[in-house]
C-alpha cells in the first residue's frame, strides 16, 4: 500500500464556516508536542459550533461554552488542534458517508468507503493531515475506519474516559477513542488520557504484556474474508482456540441493534420528532426502527447481553486477550448497493458487538491487505486492560520490524 502524504478528493474537515476553528484554540507545550489533533464534530470545544454531522442539529443548538475533557487533556499536553472533522449524521452509521458535508476520501483506497462514524478523523490521520484522530466508538466507529484506513484504533473500556460535553448516541455503549498511524503515537495519547486513572495501576507492565495468553474463536474468524491471514497470524503467535462464544454469535448483532436503538431513541427521539431533520435514507430508516422497538425485544436482547458478559468473563479467567477480525474484510466499494451495505453491516456488527455489549477495550492492528486495501485484526481484553493491549501491540510491532 502506498504511503499517502496529502489528501485528495473530499476533505475530512468540516466545511461549514466557524466549525474548523483551529485558529481559536490555544496551544500548550507538553508531551504531545508537536503532534496534530483532529477532533470529530461530536465533541464540544468552547466557542466552536458542534454540528453532529447534520445542519439541523447545527442550527438548533447553541455554540458550546465548555470543552470536552478528552479534548482539553490532549490540548494541555501539547497537541496542536488542526480542526473539526466530518462525522456520519449523529454518528449513526459505520460507512463514513455524509449527504450534507460529503464523504471524506479514503486516501489508501479512494474507490472504497472511509468507514464511520469517525470518518473525518480517520481520513485526516491517514492523509497525514493529523497525527491523532479523536473520535467516538459506539458500535465500531473507531475500529471500522481504523481498519479501512490502515490505522491503529482503540475503543477503550466503556466509562474509562468521560463522555461529558459531547453529542452522545447511546450512553451505555458510547466511548471516546482515537486513531493513529503508529503504536507509539497511540501509546502517547493513552498516557495522557489515562494519566490520573486509578485503574491504570492494575494493568500489567510492559515486560508482563509481552507474554500474553491469547485465544480466538473458530466461527468468529470464519466471518472474515481475510481469515487465511488471521489463521496464519494466530498460528505464528500460538493463539489457542476457545469456542465458548459460538452459540451466541448469531444473536449478537440483533441484540446490539436493539439495545443501542432503544437508547438512541431515548437520547434523540424528541429532537427528531420536533425538528424532522433531513437524514440520509439508511440513517432515517434506522431511526424509525429505533422508535418501533418494543419492551419484549429489549428484554430479550438484554438476556443475550448478560449471557455474553458471563461467557466473556469466563474466557478471561483463562486467557488475557481474545483475537478477532475487526471487520468482515476490506472496505466496501463506494458503488456498493444499499442491500449489499445492509448485509455487510449485519456481519460487521456481529464482530464489533462483542466488545460493545460487554464494555471491553478493543485495539485494531493494521496487519494485512487484500486487493491493495488494508484490513487487520483486533485484540479484545478484560475491562481496564487498555494499556496492556497497547503495550502488547507495541511488542508485536517491534518483533515485526526485526
Amino acid at each position: 500500500m502506498s504511503d499517502i502524504h496529502s489528501s485528495s478528493g473530499v476533505s475530512p474537515f468540516m466545511p461549514v464556516d466557524g466549525i474548523h476553528g483551529a485558529e481559536s484554540v490555544r496551544e500548550s507545550a507538553g508531551t504531545l508536542s508537536p503532534l496534530r489533533l483532529a477532533v470529530k464534530d461530536l465533541f464540544h470545544i468552547a466557542g466552536i459550533p458542534t454540528s453532529a454531522g447534520n445542519p439541523e442539529w447545527l442550527a438548533s443548538h447553541d455554540i458550546p461554552n465548555q470543552t470536552n475533557e478528552a479534548v482539553e487533556r490532549l490540548l494541555k499536553a501539547g497537541a496542536k488542534f488542526v480542526g473539526k472533522t466530518i462525522t456520519d449524521e449523529l454518528a449513526y452509521s459505520l460507512n463514513g458517508q455524509n449527504k450534507h458535508y460529503g464523504t471524506p476520501t479514503n486516501p489508501v483506497t479512494p474507490q472504497r468507503l472511509p468507514g464511520g462514524s469517525s470518518s473525518g478523523s480517520a481520513v485526516a490521520v491517514s492523509s497525514h493531515l493529523a497525527d491523532i484522530g479523536l473520535g467516538t466508538d459506539t458500535g465500531g466507529s473507531i475500529r471500522v475506519p481504523a481498519s479501512y484506513n490502515n490505522l491503529f484504533g482503540l475503543r477503550p473500556t466503556h466509562g474509562r474516559i468521560s463522555t461529558d460535553d459531547m453529542v452522545g448516541l447511546a450512553p451505555s455503549f458510547d466511548t471516546v477513542g482515537w486513531l493513529t498511524r503508529s503504536i507509539e503515537e497511540m501509546e502517547q495519547a493513552a498516557n495522557v488520557l489515562f494519566s490520573d486513572d486509578t485503574e491504570e495501576s492494575t494493568e500489567k507492565s510492559a515486560e508482563e504484556s509481552a507474554d500474553m495468553r491469547l485465544c480466538s474463536c473458530t466461527d468468529i474468524v470464519k466471518l472474515a474474508s481475510h481469515q487465511q491471514h488471521i489463521v496464519a497470524w494466530n498460528n505464528a503467535h500460538n493463539v489457542a482456540l476457545n469456542d465458548d462464544l459460538l452459540p451466541l454469535l448469531p444473536e449478537l448483532s440483533n441484540a446490539f441493534r436493539i439495545l443501542q436503538g432503544a437508547e438512541i431513541w431515548q437520547q434523540h427521539g424528541e429532537w427528531i420528532e420536533n425538528h424532522k431533520p433531513d437524514f440520509a435514507d439508511d440513517i432515517n430508516s434506522r431511526f424509525n426502527a429505533c422508535k418501533a422497538l418494543t419492551l419484549p425485544e429489549i428484554d430479550g436482547a438484554k438476556k443475550i447481553q448478560n449471557a455474553l458478559v458471563s461467557v466473556v468473563n469466563s474466557v478471561f479467567q483463562e486467557f488475557d486477550c481474545l483475537v478477532v477480525p475487526t471487520t468482515p474484510g476490506i472496505a466496501p466499494l463506494l458503488t456498493s448497493s444499499s442491500a449489499e451495505l445492509a448485509e455487510y453491516r449485519t456481519n460487521l456488527l456481529t464482530l464489533t458487538s462483542i466488545a460493545g455489549l460487554a464494555g471491553l477495550p478493543q485495539l485494531h492492528l493494521p496487519l494485512f491487505e487484500e486487493d491493495g486495501a488494508p484490513c487487520g485484526l483486533s485484540l479484545i481484553g478484560p475491562k481496564h486492560s487498555d494499556l496492556q493491549l497497547i503495550r502488547f501491540a507495541k511488542v508485536l510491532c517491534e518483533q515485526r520490524a526485526e
